[in-house]
């Protein structure tokens, strides 16, 4: 994977990099039971206070499900949030949840950490996914794999692509669905390095500057998957 981690944990530090999360930034939060199994869910980073303690939004009840009984004081949570940016990074830390209050909304509230984790991902670099997604040519839905994604771009595979007739710096819309989730993420873009191999057709996709949140959201959605795998 296309990640530098640097370990932070120094007070002026921690507050730099937690700084880079801006109030109502998109964040996952992982829980573990004490039966160990995991759970994944997104949510929102409301702000800090230095050396004290983070304020996030307590996730969608409805999709929290059994983990909900599990979100009590002492529970370990990892946080990790995509800070914006023309390189990008993931801020990621794990701290301990000291309570949950319910004004003026239902929030969380962990313990500040000691060690915040910055991984930097490159334009230049992409991490290899394995994600599926239809991509839209020409008023046709045609099943593809994003095969790998970065900041500014990604790479498509679509299987018996020789019937397909692309060229390049064509405009395209690409919709990922989340069936868990009952979501889809649309990304756009142009085409370019086209390459027909055997039965299928491979080629890249440029992303446009409309596409930045969408492309921010899938990046965080994919490292965070990893980094659950791993």
């Amino acid at each position: 994977m296309a990640i530098n981690p640097t370990n932070t944990n120094t007070v002026a530090q921690l507050n730099k990099n937690l700084a880079l999360l801006h109030a109502g930034s998109a964040i996952t939060i992982d829980i573990v039971t004490p039966a160990g199994q995991k759970g994944k869910f997104r949510t929102t980073f409301i702000g800090y206070l230095p050396k004290q303690y983070v304020l996030v939004q307590y996730p969608d009840a409805n999709k929290l499900g059994a983990f909900s009984q599990h979100i009590k004081q002492g529970v370990k949570v990892t946080l990790r949030g995509l800070i914006e940016g023309h390189e990008g990074a993931v801020v990621a830390f794990i701290s301990t949840l000291k309570q949950t209050i319910q004004m003026p909304s239902r929030l969380m509230v962990l313990e500040f950490p000691l060690e915040v984790s910055l991984q930097y991902l490159r334009s230049s670099i992409r991490i290899d996914t394995n994600i599926g997604a239809k991509v839209l040519i020409d008023k046709i839905y045609w099943q593809t794999t994003i095969t790998n994604l970065s900041v500014s771009g990604c790479q498509l595979n679509i299987i018996s692509g020789k019937k397909l007739v692309l060229s390049e710096k064509k405009n395209l819309d690409i919709v990922v669905e989340d069936k868990k989730n009952a979501t889809n993420t649309k990304l756009n873009g142009d085409v370019c390095n086209l390459k027909y191999q055997n039965n299928s057709l491979s080629f890249g996709v440029k992303f446009s500057a409309q596409s930045d949140p969408q492309v921010y959201q899938l990046l965080l959605e994919t490292l965070t998957y990893e980094a659950n795998e791993n």
